[in-house]
């Protein structure tokens, strides 16, 4: 059945566009398609996506926030900094994979053209938490007096690799919760 409010339609164009991005990637998905696949027409999604880059700059905002979202849900904040960070680490890694494509095309796209399009205020909102977090334990002393945005760098690609390595590995649970904790526990040794 095909949604009618306007952000149901929103929410099938988003998803329908997930769903082919990551299976025939952007330059092989046209927008045709994605309205097909979401049930709308074509004029449709043009109503709620001026281009098809604004769709995919749209869709990158969406996952990121939906990703935030649960990692403040469930990352119990704590005041001890290596607690606080081994949390949001956990979450986000459980969270790449249990939703495997939404981890798929944020790495499609931070490797695409479409990364420079997103706007530099959103690109502040979505790391002004973070990077504050990192900040505040370069203060204490709990990691390195490095600059933020590499340490941030450096947390983002280790957490996207372990995903990445457990995605293909499919180990059984306690195997990978393992797998998790000594890796939090080298990246930790790294910026500590």
């Amino acid at each position: 059945m095909i949604s009618q409010s306007v952000n149901d339609k929103r929410t099938d164009l988003l998803a329908a566009a997930l769903k082919l991005f990551v299976q025939y990637g952007f330059h092989g998905t046209p927008t045709s398609q994605i309205a097909k696949q979401a049930g709308v027409a074509n004029g449709t999604l043009f109503h709620y996506y001026k281009t098809k880059e604004d769709l995919i700059v749209s869709l990158y905002i969406d996952i990121k926030l939906r990703m935030g979202q649960y990692i403040e849900a469930k990352a119990e904040p704590h005041k001890n900094p290596k607690k606080n960070f081994r949390n949001q680490f956990i979450e986000i890694v459980l969270w790449s994979l249990e939703n495997k494509d939404d981890f798929y095309f944020i790495q499609q796209f931070h490797n695409s053209p479409f990364a420079a399009l997103v706007p530099p205020e959103e690109i502040q909102m979505q790391l002004n938490k973070f990077c504050g977090q990192i900040e505040d334990a370069i203060k204490l002393k709990a990691i390195k007096n490095r600059d933020t945005d590499f340490i941030l760098s450096l947390i983002t690609s280790h957490t996207y690799g372990l995903t990445q390595y457990l995605t293909k590995a499919k180990f059984d649970d306690d195997k990978q919760k393992k797998i998790i904790k000594d890796s939090f526990d080298m990246l930790w040794k790294m910026i500590e």
